[in-house]
């Protein structure tokens, strides 16, 4: 059964990505990649904060199946984030690809320890 939940979960994180890259990404008149930058840590902030909810006790490791592995791997995105980079560094705007490999690093790590730390504190 937990197979249905991962599917489930990124039949959701899938189409939400792109809406939210889309929104995201048209409000800034920028190449950096603003909107794929958001949903990673977005997806990290709610992962970190499932983790730490299932280790709490408070939620079942279907919600980690469902929310976690289904939405959050839906949500987020590795390829993206590379194929962007990599365009960046292609047309010239090295010093931007450079700032999102460390600053997507860096967030998305921020925000998982954030995360985890809010699941604790509700529930710790």
């Amino acid at each position: 059964m937990n197979w249905l939940l991962v599917i489930a979960g990124a039949a959701v994180g899938a189409p939400l990505r792109y809406l939210t890259d889309r929104a995201v990404q048209a409000r800034h008149d920028t190449v950096f990649p603003w909107g794929t930058f958001a949903v990673n840590v977005t997806a990290s902030l709610l992962l970190g904060f499932i983790t730490g909810a299932v280790t709490a006790g408070a939620a079942s490791p279907r919600v980690a199946a469902l929310v976690g592995t289904g939405l959050c791997g839906a949500l987020s995105t590795y390829s993206t984030f590379s194929y962007e980079t990599l365009r960046l560094a292609e047309t010239g705007s090295r010093a931007l690809a450079a700032a999102n490999i460390l600053g997507s690093a860096l967030a998305a790590l921020g925000a998982a320890v954030l995360g985890v730390a809010f699941s604790q504190a509700l529930w710790g």
